[in-house]
């Protein structure tokens, strides 16, 4: 049986406007200094990168995968984007996908935007980064570091990420502190178990086929037109399955549903590709793959945009090349 993906982040409504607004501000400035920290770190070849990831990581998240007690759970993504690029151009690449799932799919409030890149690409990007270094350290170059320490970021980053929506749901009246900590956390430990199984596999594959991308914050060249179309081809083939997502709610619905604050969820200012499934198409299962094919071509392009922007130009010395 096919299914559409389901909504996964915070919608407006949730949050009260003063949380959202103050966290707006922290996003805004700290998106600014990954800003300039990206232009001193991407390399000329190394930008195309960051829209690969970008659109693999959107696809991802439309593949809702199912966990015990009635919910699901979805990729985030910032564990293999801050492992692969660094943390700053991390928050740049979950920024992107967010921000174009809220401005174009309406999944995410717009008020709730700066929260759910707080989340994912602040939160979720500063504790996989300093999971992955603190394994790596330990591990001394061993190979099981890189293993470990992925899915130790990938589990963490969600678990994480999800008590600091918890306690921005207490801060904003939505659920008491006691009772959105304990629920968040006990059903975002079983999710992080598939975020950090995915992380894993990912890394695996790489040390396999491109063992030079693991090294934190200094991603290499990818090497090729072909590596590039290789990482749009994987986007493409998980957009195309996504209507097999699980249709259960993901564990932030499954949390308001069963503390009883979900009606408090507004709907979007407008419409343009809602709830992943492109207008005008009567056969829903290929309105969503189109709409997954579109999403993840507008995220590539945005964060590949972003990255041209803010990367090192190479400047030939005098004599290169004699």
């Amino acid at each position: 049986m096919l299914y559409k993906p389901a909504p996964m982040h915070i919608p407006d409504g949730f949050l009260s406007v003063t949380v959202a607004v103050i966290l707006w501000g922290i996003s805004a400035a700290i998106i600014g200094y990954a800003l300039k920290r990206a232009n001193e770190d991407l390399g000329e070849r190394q930008a195309p990168l960051m829209g690969v990831l970008a659109a693999c990581i959107f696809a991802g998240q439309m593949l809702n995968f199912s966990v015990t007690g009635g919910t699901s759970g979805h990729l985030m993504g910032a564990a293999i984007a801050t492992i692969l690029l660094g943390p700053w151009a991390a928050i740049l690449v979950i920024t992107s996908v967010v921000g174009v799932q809220a401005l174009v799919f309406q999944d995410g409030g717009l008020l709730a935007l700066g929260a759910n890149i707080f989340n994912m690409g602040i939160v979720g990007v500063a504790v996989s980064y300093f999971t992955y270094q603190t394994v790596q350290r330990l591990a001394r170059g061993s190979r099981w570091g890189v293993f470990a320490g992925g899915f130790a970021a990938g589990w963490l980053s969600i678990f994480i990420a999800s008590l600091a929506c918890a306690l921005q749901l207490a801060l904003s009246g939505s659920s008491p502190a006691n009772v959105a900590v304990p629920a968040m956390g006990g059903i975002h430990a079983l999710i992080g178990i598939g975020e950090g199984l995915i992380t894993l596999g990912a890394l695996a594959f790489l040390h396999a086929t491109r063992r030079d991308l693991l090294q934190i914050g200094a991603a290499q060249p990818v090497g090729g037109r072909w590596a590039w179309g290789a990482g749009m081809v994987i986007a493409l083939a998980l957009a195309v399955i996504s209507p097999l997502a699980s249709a259960h709610p993901d564990g932030l619905e499954w949390v308001a549903e069963q503390q009883g604050f979900i009606d408090s969820a507004r709907g979007p200012l407008y419409q343009i590709i809602p709830d992943y499934v492109l207008p005008g198409i009567s056969n829903e299962a290929l309105a969503t793959i189109l709409a997954g094919v579109l999403g993840a071509l507008l995220v590539f392009g945005v964060a590949l945009g972003v990255a041209y922007t803010r990367r090192k130009r190479h400047i030939p010395q005098p004599c290169e090349g004699l």
